[in-house]
């Protein structure tokens, strides 16, 4: 392929149309490709990336994840494919386990769908997640303050951390921006991404409930490899290319049912 006439704009042209037909690009690869240095498509990566139309990831990119709206528009869209999300992860949660629920809208479906008399405890820094079991005998529910992030609905900070720190749980539904099979879980805001740290690293078992827009990219901010994620719950209709490639890598892969 004679490459060497490639304009950066070319280049950028083709990155764009190999992340859309392929999933990823490896800067290798593309150095090799298009017959340039590595340092040239290290560039066009940067480039990329700052007009947000990649992320980079360890040796090479990534679509960028979906940027995430306010949480209060978040639980009005798409509430039959979360609900679906959440009755297929909930089939995780056992009898007297204590549960985090971090701020999400996969995870207000989730904390919607908790089966009942089990005996459970719920961890959460959402305020609306505290308000759907708030009312709820059979559950005892323990909130963790703070300053609340009005945009991701979310008690944040360094007092946040430490109160995450000395709560310990059983099944830690993480809530994600960005799930690929290589670069692992991944989220939006870095005040987020520590606090989802804290959580996981003091959890016996970390779940991702991901809905399809989200596989296979990655956000800004690394919350988890990909051998710490214990389980993903997908959509139905999730590509099979990216179940299998999560499998792989040991993480065990449940698909909801399909939305009515």
């Amino acid at each position: 392929m004679a490459t060497e006439e490639l304009l950066p704009q070319q280049r950028h042209a083709l990155i764009r149309d190999r992340l859309l037909a392929e999933g990823r690009v490896i800067a290798v690869d593309l150095a090799q490709e298009l017959d340039v240095s590595h340092d040239t498509i290290r560039r066009d990566l940067r480039e990329l990336a700052a007009a947000g139309q990649c992320q980079r990831v360890y040796g090479g990119a990534l679509p960028p994840a979906p940027r995430n709206g306010p949480i209060a528009a978040r639980l009005k869209q798409d509430s039959a494919r979360k609900e679906a999300l959440a009755r297929a992860a909930v089939s995780l949660v056992k009898r007297g386990d204590v549960v985090f629920l971090d701020a999400s809208s996969v995870n207000h479906a989730i904390a919607r769908v908790l089966p009942r008399e089990q005996g459970l405890t719920v961890v959460t820094n959402a305020p609306a997640i505290a308000a759907v079991l708030a009312g709820r005998e059979d559950v005892e529910l323990i909130v963790i303050g703070g300053r609340v992030d009005p945009h991701l609905g979310a008690s944040l900070g360094a007092g946040a951390i430490r109160d995450a720190k000395a709560l310990g749980s059983d099944l830690y539904f993480v809530g994600t921006c960005g799930a690929d099979s290589v670069a692992g879980i991944s989220a939006q805001d870095y005040e987020d991404a520590q606090f989802k740290q804290t959580v996981a690293a003091g959890s016996r078992a970390t779940v991702a409930a991901v809905t399809n827009e989200k596989l296979g990219t990655s956000a800004p901010f690394s919350v988890l490899p990909i051998t710490g994620l214990h389980a993903l719950v997908v959509e139905r209709d999730a590509p099979a290319t990216q179940a299998k490639a999560f499998t792989r890598n040991g993480v065990r892969v449940l698909r909801a049912e399909a939305v009515a």
